[in-house]
């Protein structure tokens, strides 16, 4: 059937996630950078959501992979 689109898609949504997460973490405790959002970690916040997205998106894919192909019609041509 092909490649299935929610594969690359979580792929790259779970990446920059994990990305946006590690670069929150790491400048958490930076107060004068997230004055301007009134002190809310918006990179850790938006890099869980794009993270949840990202899995989910893997999880269809791989719960639609696993599904067993139908059985293919018998060809009625050679009659």
């Amino acid at each position: 059937m092909g490649l299935d689109i929610r594969w690359p898609i979580g792929l790259m949504f779970s990446l920059l996630g994990v990305m946006l997460v590690i670069y929150g973490a790491a400048t958490g405790s930076n107060a004068e950078m997230y004055r301007h959002s009134l002190g809310i970690n918006v990179n850790v916040i938006w890099g869980a959501v794009l993270l949840v997205f990202g899995g989910t998106m893997l999880g269809l894919a791989w719960r639609d992979s696993q599904k067993p192909e139908p059985p293919s019609k018998p060809d009625d041509s050679r009659q």
